[in-house]
């Protein structure tokens, strides 16, 4: 042994890493929302132990991505595709709008209040979708999406894993640039 630490083990303290606890088989809506609960688990880890100034850093130039920025959007998202598009809520982005379209990512600053609201913004959001998602009769609940016309409940799950998952991919480089700590 070299005493080194695989990069799946770096993030992770003690005991198991639930995030790998997915269904494999059964139900579809579980699965589903298993693998969604995972990946939201992956960012809180990703941001975990940073004081505000690190986890507003633009880490990786030219890059405006931050890791604040990431939870900032998260939220939007959320928001977005559960409450505006299924429920048919008038609940608009909380951190952009048609005005300033990245401000969910340009309005990531160092400030401990901005780093609050960010968190108790995305942990509303994803109470919210998972208070939705619980009620639903089905998957093939659908909603009206001005980009994407209709949609299903089940497409809207697919696609959160995937938006996730491709900006927990991002949560990895920019947390390796910041403090070089590395992990899945």
């Amino acid at each position: 042994m070299t005493g080194r630490s695989r990069r799946a083990e770096m993030f992770v303290t003690a005991g198991p890493d639930r995030r790998f606890d997915t269904r494999t088989t059964g139900d579809e809506r579980a699965m589903l929302t298993g693998f969604l609960t995972a990946q939201r688990a992956t960012l809180e880890i990703k941001c975990a132990g940073l004081a505000d100034l690190r986890l507003s850093r633009r880490a990786v130039p030219p890059s405006t991505l931050s890791l604040l920025g990431l939870v900032r959007h998260l939220a939007d998202v959320e928001r977005r595709w559960f409450r505006s598009v299924l429920a048919g809520q008038d609940a608009p982005p909380r951190f952009s709008s048609e005005a300033d379209p990245d401000g969910d990512f340009d309005g990531a600053v160092p400030d401990p209040e901005a780093v609050a609201a960010a968190w108790a913004a995305w942990r509303e959001e994803v109470a919210f979708a998972d208070r939705f998602v619980a009620a639903a009769p089905g998957l093939d609940v659908v909603g009206e999406d001005a980009w994407r016309g209709t949609v299903s409940l089940r497409w809207v799950l697919v696609h959160m894993v995937e938006e996730y998952a491709r900006h927990n991919g991002h949560a990895d480089l920019l947390r390796e640039a910041i403090d070089g700590a590395r992990g899945v």
